[in-house]
């Protein structure tokens, strides 16, 4: 790679406008998660959390795509 070359990616192009996990995320609604875990967070102490729809979709997507941890903690 040449320095000084730029070079812009339009994200969206990357994946296919008929992508399985574009179709999933069409067809459900993940802001339902935020009232299922509300009770579970406290607003008042501790740092901020991580989006629950982030973490949901991650473990969605290892279960699609058979991925799984290289450590476990046992």
């Amino acid at each position: 790679m040449e320095r000084g070359i730029l070079e812009l990616v339009d994200t969206e192009s990357l994946v296919s406008a008929n992508h399985l996990l574009r179709k999933i995320n069409a067809a459900v609604d993940f802001s339902k998660i935020y009232a299922m875990v509300e009770p579970l967070y406290c607003a008042h102490n501790g740092r901020p959390s991580i989006d629950p729809v982030v973490l949901f979709k991650m473990v969605l997507i290892q279960h699609l795509y058979g991925v799984f941890a290289l450590f476990r903690t046992t």
